[in-house]
C-alpha cells in the first residue's frame, strides 16, 4: 500500500511540475487574441506545443490567417551554423523572410497587410545569444507602424541568477543590444516588457504567460522536451556554461564547435590544458570542476587540429556562475600563453558588455576585482526589474 501511495506521489508530483507554454495557453483560449486577424509569426523549430506540432501546422489547421513568417539566426530548421546569411523561403505558399540575411529588421514590404505579429522562440538566457534581439527589432518595427505585438512565453532555461556585466551605454550591435547582464535570468516575455519600457516604444504589447513556470527553474525541471535552441547548444549543462564560456568566440580559443562537446569545452592546440586546469581546480568556483581533455573538431576553429583544452564538467548547475568561470581561464591563458592568446578587442567588448575588460585581461588583472567590478551594475538591474515590474513570475 505504502509503495502505491509513494508511486502516486511521484506521479501527482511530476503532472504539477509540467510548464504550459504561451502557445498552449494561447491554443486553450482557442486562440481568441489573433482570431480574425492577419498575423505574421516570428519563429523556428522550436515553435512547438508539448506534442512537438510545429505552430504554423496548428496555426493553418485551426485555419488562422497566416500572411508571414519571420525567422532569426539559423533558420526556420535551426540547423544553419552561427553566423551564415540565411535566404528567403516559402512554406505552403507562405513566405518565410529571412531576418538574419539581407535584413535583420522587417520591412514594410514583409508587413504589408499584418494586424499582429506572433513571437515564439525559446531563448537561451544569455544577451549575446541574438533571438531576442530579433524580437527587439521586430518590436521597434511593429511599434513604428502599430501593429500589435504578442510574445508567446516560455522559459529562460538557465533559471533566475544574473551574472557579468551589464551592457555599457556606449556598446550596441546585433549580439550587444539589451542593457542587460550577460546571463540576465529574463524570459523573452520579460525582456519584451524591458525593452518596451526601456526604450519607450508606443507599443501594443501582450505577453501570453506560461502556466507552472517558476524563475528559479532550470529547463530540465518544467517537463518540457528538450529541443536544441540552435545546433550547438545541445543540453542543459552547455546552456548554463553559455553566457561565460561563448565570451571565447571573441578569441582564438576553441569553444568545442565541431566536437561532440560545444561549450562544455574549451582550448587551443598551444595550451596548457594540464597546468591550467589544475589552478581552475584550486578556485573551488561552485557546481563545476576541471579536467585536461583533448578534442579534434571536424568544423570551426583548428578544424583538423588536435586541441588541447578542459571540460568543464557541470556537476550542479544550480551552482554555476558560467562568467567567473570564463574570467577566471582567460586570466590564467593569458598569463600561461599572453604570447598567443588573442583576444579580439571590439568583439569581446561586445560579448562582455564592457570596454575596459580588454585591457584588464591584457594587464593581467585579478579576476575576482574584475568580476567584483560589475556587481553595482547588477544589483541596481536586479533593482529596476523589480521596481518596474518587469518580472512575470515568482
Amino acid at each position: 500500500m505504502k509503495y502505491i501511495i509513494l508511486i502516486l506521489f511521484i506521479f501527482l508530483t511530476n503532472l504539477n511540475s509540467e510548464v504550459l507554454t504561451g502557445l498552449e495557453s494561447l491554443i486553450e483560449n482557442d486562440f481568441s487574441d489573433i482570431k480574425d486577424k492577419k498575423v505574421g509569426v516570428i519563429i523556428n523549430h522550436t515553435s512547438v506545443n508539448k506534442d512537438g506540432e510545429r505552430l504554423i501546422d496548428i496555426f493553418i489547421k485551426n485555419k488562422i490567417n497566416l500572411v508571414a513568417i519571420f525567422t532569426p539566426e539559423h533558420g526556420f530548421f535551426g540547423n544553419v551554423e552561427g553566423g551564415y546569411s540565411i535566404e528567403n523561403s516559402t512554406y505552403n505558399s507562405i513566405p518565410i523572410y529571412s531576418l538574419y540575411g539581407k535584413t535583420q529588421r522587417v520591412s514594410d514590404e514583409m508587413l504589408k497587410n499584418i494586424d499582429v505579429l506572433v513571437f515564439d522562440i525559446q531563448d537561451v538566457g544569455a544577451r549575446f545569444y541574438t533571438y531576442l534581439t530579433t524580437m527587439g527589432y521586430a518590436m521597434e518595427e511593429a511599434a513604428k507602424r502599430k501593429i500589435e505585438f504578442i510574445v508567446l512565453d516560455r522559459p529562460n532555461p538557465v533559471g533566475d541568477k544574473i551574472e557579468g556585466a551589464v551592457l555599457n551605454e556606449d556598446i550596441s550591435s546585433f549580439t550587444a543590444y539589451f542593457k542587460v547582464p550577460t546571463r540576465h535570468s529574463l524570459t523573452a516575455g520579460e525582456m519584451a516588457f524591458f525593452h518596451k519600457k526601456r526604450m519607450k516604444l508606443d507599443l501594443d504589447l501582450k505577453v501570453i504567460k506560461m502556466k507552472g513556470y517558476k524563475r528559479n527553474m532550470f529547463y530540465d525541471e518544467t517537463g518540457l522536451k528538450w529541443i536544441n535552441p540552435s545546433p550547438n547548444i545541445r543540453n542543459i549543462n552547455a546552456a548554463v556554461l553559455y553566457s561565460g564560456i561563448g565570451c571565447f568566440e571573441a578569441t582564438n580559443i576553441s569553444v568545442g564547435r565541431g566536437t561532440d562537446i560545444p561549450f562544455e569545452f574549451f582550448g587551443a592546440p598551444w595550451m596548457d590544458n594540464v597546468e591550467i586546469s589544475k589552478e581552475l581546480n584550486k578556485k573551488n568556483m561552485k557546481g563545476v570542476n576541471f579536467s585536461p581533455c583533448e578534442r579534434t573538431p571536424e568544423a570551426d576553429l583548428y578544424k583538423g587540429e588536435n586541441v588541447k583544452g578542459i571540460c568543464v564538467n557541470v556537476y550542479e548547475k544550480k551552482d554555476v556562475r558560467s562568467f567567473d568561470v570564463f574570467v577566471n581561464s582567460i586570466y590564467l591563458i593569458n598569463k600561461y600563453h599572453s604570447d598567443k592568446l588573442i583576444i579580439k578587442e571590439d568583439e569581446i567588448s561586445k560579448m562582455v558588455g564592457d570596454k575596459e575588460f580588454y585591457e584588464m585581461i591584457k594587464k593581467g588583472e585579478n579576476p575576482e576585482h574584475i568580476i567584483k567590478k560589475y556587481r553595482k551594475g547588477l544589483k541596481k538591474f536586479e533593482k529596476f526589474i523589480n521596481s518596474e515590474k518587469i518580472k512575470l513570475y515568482r
